[in-house]
């Protein structure tokens, strides 16, 4: 297999970073800051850095959810808990989460390699890896640590976000697509981003007609179509890796390896996931 050193950058510190979507700690957290649910915990807490924002560019943002989905939780978490309160608690609570999961692991080398990376990021049309980029750094490792994974996997959802309108599809039929490679399951992401049968029907039906899908799943249009999608989510997501050099890239692998997978193999991140993270 072809090396795909901005994949394999991806595959390995992404564990990391999605602890704050399955970890215990982080949930509590939102709820003891004063937000309503789970998913108003979610949509605050990613979207925090940007300030009290409304539904509307969230849902562009965050791109595969149902506008419904957002439009519960925002803006009405910002009338509970400050966007301020919410990014110190979640990366607090992430922090925690980390320390359960990993131990007395030192991680210094690898938050200076990650941190490394991030500041190599351009944030051109990346509102979202922007917007965590400007979260002042902790000076404690495994929240220094989760931050810049945090900015490095938003800098990448921004770019895949920017490829996929470039191939001319809509939140969902980018959602349809990857579905239709195998990668998760129709019934676990349908449910995670809020579309009805209906919508998830519709949208299916419009990528027959263009050629994309047929009873077999991807046709050969379509799969060029998700192959372009992930190219050139690899180009806009090059930076990071140019600033690493090809020694650093290896060395974080070398060194976010075993904690993805330890952390994997604890229950931490369940595989697979609505985000098609897998056990690098």
């Amino acid at each position: 297999m072809k090396p795909n050193p901005a994949r394999d950058l991806w595959t390995a510190i992404e564990p990391l970073h999605a602890v704050v979507y399955f970890a215990p700690e982080p949930a509590a957290a939102a709820k003891d800051v004063g937000l309503r649910g789970w998913w108003m915990g979610y949509f605050a807490g990613r979207a925090a850095p940007l300030g009290p924002i409304g539904p509307e560019p969230v849902t562009s943002m965050f791109f595969g959810f149902a506008p419904r989905m957002v439009e519960r939780a925002l803006p009405d978490a910002w009338s509970f808990a400050s966007p301020a309160d919410v990014v110190r608690t979640r990366v607090e609570a992430v922090e925690a989460a980390l320390t359960r999961l990993l131990g007395p692991e030192s991680v210094d080398e690898l938050a200076t390699l990650l941190e490394q990376a991030a500041a190599a990021c351009q944030f051109d049309a990346r509102p979202l890896a922007a917007a965590w980029s400007a979260v002042p750094r902790p000076d404690r490792p495994l929240a220094r640590l989760w931050l810049a994974t945090a900015v490095l996997r938003e800098h990448r959802g921004d770019g895949h976000v920017l490829a996929a309108v470039a191939a001319g599809l809509t939140g969902l039929e980018t959602t349809l697509s990857h579905v239709a490679t195998g990668a998760t399951a129709r019934e676990q992401v349908q449910r995670a981003r809020g579309w009805t049968d209906e919508e998830w029907s519709a949208a299916t039906e419009n990528l027959v007609e263009r050629g994309l899908l047929d009873a077999e799943g991807l046709t050969p249009a379509g799969a060029e179509v998700r192959r372009t999608i992930e190219e050139t989510t690899d180009l806009l997501a090059a930076a990071p890796l140019e600033a690493l050099g090809p020694a650093g890239v290896d060395r974080v692998l070398e060194l976010a390896v075993p904690l993805s997978r330890r952390i994997i193999d604890s229950g931490g991140v369940p595989i697979p996931n609505p985000m098609g993270a897998t056990r690098p």
